[in-house]
């Protein structure tokens, strides 16, 4: 029972840690990622459609994006969706494709970035802390003997210390690889 309780704990961490770094993959850091697209929704055909669903995208370059739309149709909707979703990107159309240029990241937009993942990495620490508290109430409800209720609460706070250094761990990363020129 208490083996299960703090797996199941564990594994809520788990996504959290998980949902932190793929947001942290659609922060660009200077080199073209089709991840960076991934939150683009398109208008086709009156309904709002992500862009993985409608095209291939590809890194022909290091700083270049290649978006081939299935249906050339399209193509005007998608540069229309990239603009605004204000990312940062300047789309060029040619009729078949759509290239994206990744322009270099000045100082200031660096920062910026590292501000944003820091955000990121601080809304991951609430949700961890978030889940010791719910695990805490449900040890609390569970009518265990004393020593047994601290042992559990100490278990979940140790996943807590733990997650909370991964956490740590994956926004130095990231700050590093935003603040490489």
């Amino acid at each position: 029972m208490n083996n299960e309780f703090i797996s199941e704990v564990e594994n809520k961490m788990k996504g959290t840690l998980a949902n932190l770094e793929k947001r942290f993959t659609t922060v660009r850091a200077g080199r073209a990622n089709p991840s960076s697209l991934d939150g683009v929704m398109v208008d086709y055909y009156g309904s709002m459609t992500p862009l993985k669903s409608l095209a291939t995208i590809s890194v022909p370059e290091a700083t270049q994006l290649l978006i081939k739309p299935f249906d050339r149709g399209c193509l005007n909707d998608i540069e229309k969706a990239i603009i605004a979703a204000n990312l940062g990107f300047n789309p060029s159309n040619d009729g078949e494709t759509i290239r994206i240029v990744i322009p270099a990241l000045t100082e200031e937009r660096r920062k910026e970035l590292t501000k944003q993942v820091k955000a990121m990495a601080e809304d991951a620490k609430v949700s961890i802390r978030n889940i010791r508290h719910e695990a805490n109430e449900k040890i609390e409800k569970m009518e265990l003997p004393e020593d047994e209720e601290k042992g559990m609460m100490k278990d979940v706070q140790d996943l807590v210390n733990d997650y909370n250094k991964d956490i740590d761990n994956i926004y130095k990363d990231k700050e590093k690889e935003l603040m490489t020129v």
